[in-house]
Order: C-alpha cells, then sequence, then structure tokens
C-alpha cells in the first residue's frame, strides 16, 4: 500500500480541495497497488468543511475517502507530517508520499518516484517542483546549503527545461517527497522540535549518517503554490527559520559554518523585526550544548518511534 500525506492548516478557500482533487483524479500506481490519502488537520480545516452548507456541497466532497488525523493542537509541519507517518506505518505503507495543501500533482506524478524509491539505499525520492502558471517555472529540484546554514532551492526560478533523466539528490525539500517505510522507521521522521522550516534538511543529514541515499524524479510533475500557510503567521516563521538554520549548524556542519552562521544571526539583529531575530538568535544558542553532544556522540538512533 502507498500512503498519501496532505497536512493543512489554515488554507486559502479551494486550496486544500483543489489538491485533493488532483491526487484523486492523477493516482494510478503499477499493478493497481492500493493508494490510502490522508489529510493531518492542524487547524480544524476538516471539521469546517464537513460542516459546510448544502450549496457547498464540492468542498465536503474532498474529503470523501479521506483518512482525517484531526490534531488537537497545531503541531506544526514536523509534528503533523510525523501524525501521517505514523498512521501509514501502523497500516502497513511501504511508501509514504507527503504534500503541502497548496500543492497539486500532475498526471503520472506517482509511478516515477516508486521507481526510483526501489533502488538500493534510496530512502527518499523528489519529484520536480514547479510553481503554479504557465509557462512552468522551478520551484525545486532539491535543496542546497549554504555555508552559513541557509538553505535555498536548486533551480528556484528557472524555466522548466522539460529534463526526464533521474539524478542523485544531496538534499530534499518538505513541499512534496516520498519516503520508504524502512527509512521513515531507522530515522524516525522529522524532529518534532524544528516545528516548522529547516526539518526536511535535518532529516536528510541524519539519513545519510545512516547511508541513505536521495533521487530526484523530475518526470514527476508537482506544482506548488509556495509559502501559502506560511504567509498567514507572520513573526512565527522568522523565529522558525533563524532559530532552525543554527540548530542545523550546531547539528551538522563544519565549525567555520557555524561562526559564520551565528555571525549572520548577529548581523540580522538590525533588522525588523529584531525582538523575533533576538530571541531566534538565543534559542539557537541555548540548544547548542545537547546539538553538540549528539554530533560528537555521532547518535544514530531515531528521533521519534514511528
Amino acid at each position: 500500500m502507498i500512503g498519501v500525506v496532505v497536512l493543512t492548516y489554515r488554507p486559502a478557500p479551494g486550496m486544500l480541495e483543489g489538491c485533493l482533487a488532483s491526487v484523486r483524479s492523477h493516482t494510478v500506481t503499477p499493478d493497481g497497488e492500493p493508494v490510502h490519502v490522508m489529510v493531518v488537520d492542524n487547524g480544524g480545516v476538516c471539521a469546517a468543511l464537513r460542516a459546510a452548507d448544502p450549496d457547498a456541497a464540492d468542498a465536503a466532497d474532498a474529503l470523501r475517502d479521506v483518512d482525517v488525523l484531526a490534531q488537537t493542537t497545531n503541531t506544526g509541519f514536523a509534528g503533523g507530517m510525523n501524525a501521517g507517518f505514523r498512521r501509514g506505518l501502523e497500516l502497513g505503507c511501504r511508501v509514504v508520499v507527503i504534500l503541502n495543501d497548496d500543492a497539486t500533482v500532475e498526471p503520472g506524478w506517482l509511478p516515477p518516484l516508486l521507481t526510483e524509491l526501489s533502488v538500493e539505499g534510496v530512502g527518499a525520492v523528489q519529484p520536480k517542483l514547479l510553481f503554479t502558471g504557465e509557462p512552468p517555472v522551478v520551484n525545486s529540484l532539491g535543496v542546497r546549503l549554504g555555508a552559513d546554514g541557509a538553505g535555498t532551492d536548486i533551480g528556484r526560478d528557472q524555466p522548466d527545461d522539460g529534463a526526464v533523466e533521474p539524478s542523485d539528490l544531496h538534499l530534499f525539500t518538505g513541499g512534496a517527497v516520498a519516503f520508504s517505510d524502512a527509512f521513515l522507521r531507522a530515522t524516525g521522521g522529522f524532529d518534532e522540535r524544528y516545528f516548522m522550516y529547516y526539518e526536511d534538511v535535518d532529516l536528510a543529514l541524519r539519513g545519510h549518517e545512516l547511508g541513505w541515499r536521495y533521487r530526484l524524479a523530475p518526470a514527476s510533475r508537482v506544482r506548488h503554490r509556495g509559502s501559502a500557510t506560511a504567509s498567514t503567521v507572520g513573526d512565527v516563521v522568522v523565529f522558525h527559520r533563524e532559530r532552525n538554520r543554527l540548530w542545523v549548524l550546531f547539528r551538522h556542519r563544519p565549525w567555520a559554518d557555524v561562526l559564520r552562521g551565528v555571525w549572520l544571526s548577529v548581523r540580522r539583529l538590525r533588522w525588523v523585526p529584531r525582538g523575533t531575530h533576538a530571541h531566534a538568535l538565543l534559542a539557537g544558542l541555548a540548544a547548542a550544548p545537547r546539538l553538540v553532544t549528539t554530533r560528537v556522540r555521532g547518535s544514530a538512533a531515531p528521533v521519534n518511534r514511528l
């Protein structure tokens, strides 16, 4: 069985419905392998859809045959996706694919991911992520980490060149990616302390420590609106981006990069919102002893039990 997890919090009207409609219309597996679609609801969205008036039948119908995992609190991207991982593994899914609620999949999106994931030692496969609109423009072909710890999407804002040859990938983006069940069990999924941002970078780097590889499957195409949820939560995004960038540096990167990254955070104290930048810097430094200890010990234990 294949699991598909969609995380939602405060989507724009019609956005979650569009995501689920594309999954329902375009998801076909080789040999008819069953697909179990789950929505992890961090914000009471699905309850509102189910309570929609009769004139909003299309909205209510979006949840037809969907396994809704309603969270009692907002557990962030990391906690929400882990809830989907747990459910998928409980059901016996051999692959779990995650999607943002502002993503829509194109026809034929799933088989290329499954093909690459069947390669020995591959634990995660990312599709070609494109922005919505025409002509197609690249959102992400993977993630590159700078010397100061800042992550950037490879190929971002470049025209889609139509390339379909799969390739190795160092870091994947959490916006759309397929995981093997073995990889999820070995790593424990996302570290929920990150809440949102850089949890995908941390997971990929921890996976590398365990010997896992990743692939890009550009024949799989997923459209992504981008930052649709993050734009609704203001300074929370600034805090988590800054703090979590420091966490990745202390946990995974060379000491020269750690110094560059901390100096970047110090320089950002001049920027608005100054209080949020200061809070993020202090929170990043406060976690340094824990993260450095984990690095020195070379701990490969999964961060959660899925």
